[in-house]
């Protein structure tokens, strides 16, 4: 993302300032963009933030919502899944046996490598699959989701919990500082 972000604020600078767009730069922001399109799917996945049309769903019992949830895996995400492994595989095989470039691009950057990336994303999103998977399976016998891992949290929902006093808030080098204690 910070590459990604200064490659960006260096093209529009270079661009609008200094009237000398680069050849290369346009091209690297859309592999950068869809390399982190692709890779962040099965970490959206794990975060359970994919959009969900979840209108009905979420007023069924969890037991229902995690055979339902089963079900689907099999009937339309496996599939699709695997689907993107093998035919991104054989499309990614193709680009480094021509050692394809983008005709698109003055500089005839080379994508070989950025497909290369279309099976590998799809792996790492079989494998959240499976675990999704024993997520139902437990949902299922114990009729409660369990716990995702909260490792990462939006900027904003932190500070609303250290507004409200939930949260200790983070304070760069010094730890945390719990608002409730004050300590």
């Amino acid at each position: 993302m910070l590459i990604l972000t200064l490659s960006v604020s260096y093209e529009v600078f270079v661009r609008y300032v200094l009237n000398a767009p680069t050849v290369w730069a346009f091209d690297m922001m859309i592999q950068m963009y869809g390399a982190l399109f692709l890779m962040c799917g099965a970490y959206a996945l794990a975060q359970d933030t994919h959009v969900r049309a979840d209108v009905i769903y979420r007023l069924l019992p969890v037991k229902v919502q995690a055979g339902l949830d089963f079900l689907l895996y099999f009937l339309f995400f496996f599939p699709g899944i695997l689907a993107l492994v093998w035919y991104g595989y054989e499309i990614a095989s193709d680009s480094w046996r021509y050692k394809e470039v983008s005709f698109n691009s003055p500089a005839s950057i080379q994508i070989y490598f950025f497909k290369s990336l279309i099976p590998v994303a799809g792996a790492l999103l079989l494998i959240q699959g499976f675990a999704e998977l024993i997520r139902c399976v437990i949902a299922f016998r114990t009729g409660a989701w369990p716990e995702r891992l909260a490792d990462v949290k939006e900027t904003e929902d932190l500070l609303a919990d250290a507004a409200m006093g939930d949260a200790p808030v983070p304070i760069p080098g010094q730890g945390h500082i719990n608002r409730k204690t004050n300590s």
